[in-house]
């Protein structure tokens, strides 16, 4: 019996299929969405007063926020934006390193290091040390929450 051979399309780039799969991707993810029942407002309430998300939340916001007026509304958009930034230098540096590492190219390894230190230190500043203040508002809220 022949092995079958897969589909491919002779003479074409995989990449000039992106656009095709990309399409295929969307309306699947929007079939998936509008056929499946909304999620029930106890949920998304019940979701926001934990997570807090920053975005089109408006309307459970203000339904959350009258179900527990001591809540706080995550008002860290832009900070919450550069940190995402600076994390994605961050996790790309550890991606990096072992390559330069094995590749043996010193300059790139330690352009690479002198980065990952810098952003180590941005996000130390930035969204390690904000952490403890707004654990301990946050735990205080959930504590009334029970």
């Amino acid at each position: 019996m022949p092995l079958q051979q897969p589909f491919t399309v002779p003479d074409a780039w995989v990449l000039h299929f992106f656009p095709v799969l990309f399409g295929v991707s969307l309306i699947g993810c929007i079939a998936g969405t509008y056929s499946a029942p909304p999620t029930d407002e106890e949920t998304l309430i019940n979701f926001y007063t934990r997570v807090r998300p920053w975005g089109w939340w408006k309307p459970v916001e203000e339904k959350a926020l009258v179900r527990y007026p001591h809540i706080q509304p995550n008002r860290n958009f832009k900070r919450d934006a550069f940190n995402v930034a600076i994390g994605i230098v961050w996790q790309c540096t550890l991606t990096i390193i072992p390559m330069y590492l094995v590749v043996r190219e010193q300059l790139g390894l330690w352009s690479s290091i002198a980065l990952l230190l810098v952003t180590t230190l941005i996000l130390r500043k930035t969204w390690y040390k904000p952490l403890y203040k707004e654990e301990a508002r946050y735990n205080e809220e959930m504590k009334q929450l029970k």
